[in-house]
């Protein structure tokens, strides 16, 4: 295989979470050395349905996920189980991402593959500390928040780059911190040291996301600030969540009027 498109939907279509990761590293691979391009003659996109995932975790609506104290090795668990959940979509939202949208720039593809990578190497950490803490992933409830939000906006790239990496990944920046204190509070540095990479590393996806938002953008003619409200208005509603963790999202390529924007939406 050579085409970078189907190897993409291979990833995706994985139900298999190992064998999920085993592709993602080999199409990255492949991509890197150039074995795999995107191929202007490759099938149109499938219609978007339901990637490949296992029969667990069940999914639940949102507010029906249990949330559990740190106090326990359980309730530790479930939360290094929501955050598995979380990179578990992000690696079949990446690979979406290069799948969906054709004729874009081939370093689009190399940062989606990038992120398909990097977010298979978080859920294989994620997952070994889940089997420190006695479980597997599946074992929890979770809800499918990011991959509802990737259907909405499958139709249209600038939608899908704004409001996917730019708002709800970037809420991993906002809260993620909060985390590790609650964690250092009962003393869990195990999952603080995973907990700390994967945020380090999420700065760059986001900001890979507000690259290729800005591109869309520049493309169409239209200006990304007010675009990037205008989404967040007609997609989120009341359901955009701060506070925002400014300097970690500047790193990613917000800037202080548009977080203050934001930080207006959010309150009202």
């Amino acid at each position: 295989m050579t085409d970078l498109h189907a190897a993409a939907k291979r990833c995706l279509d994985a139900t298999d979470p190992a064998e999920k990761l085993r592709l993602t590293h080999s199409a990255w691979d492949g991509l890197q050395s150039g074995a795999l391009q995107p191929d202007a003659g490759s099938p149109a996109a499938e219609p978007i349905s339901a990637p490949g995932r296992p029969l667990r975790p069940h999914l639940v609506p949102q507010r029906q996920v249990p949330h559990r104290g740190l106090g326990t090795a359980e309730g530790r668990a479930a939360l290094v189980h929501a955050v598995a959940h979380i990179e578990f979509n992000a690696i079949n939202l990446a690979w979406d991402a290069v799948y969906r949208y054709r004729g874009m720039p081939l370093d689009y593809y190399r940062d989606w593959a990038s992120c398909a990578n990097d977010e298979a190497r978080h859920f294989a950490m994620l997952s070994r500390r889940l089997a420190e803490l006695g479980h597997v992933y599946g074992d929890f409830d979770a809800h499918n928040g990011l991959w509802e939000m990737a259907e909405k906006t499958a139709h249209r790239d600038t939608a899908r780059m704004a409001l996917v990496p730019r708002v709800l990944e970037a809420r991993g920046l906002d809260v993620t911190p909060g985390m590790i204190e609650r964690l250092r509070g009962v003393g869990d540095e195990s999952t603080i040291a995973i907990l700390e990479v994967i945020l380090r590393e999420e700065v760059a996806h986001v900001a890979a996301g507000t690259r290729w938002f800005k591109w869309c953008c520049e493309r169409d003619g239209v200006d990304p600030r007010e675009t990037f409200l205008d989404l967040v208005r007609d997609y989120m509603g009341r359901n955009l969540r701060g506070p925002f963790n400014r300097p970690a999202r500047l790193q990613a390529g917000f800037d202080e009027a548009e977080l203050d924007q934001l930080t207006s939406l959010a309150l009202a």
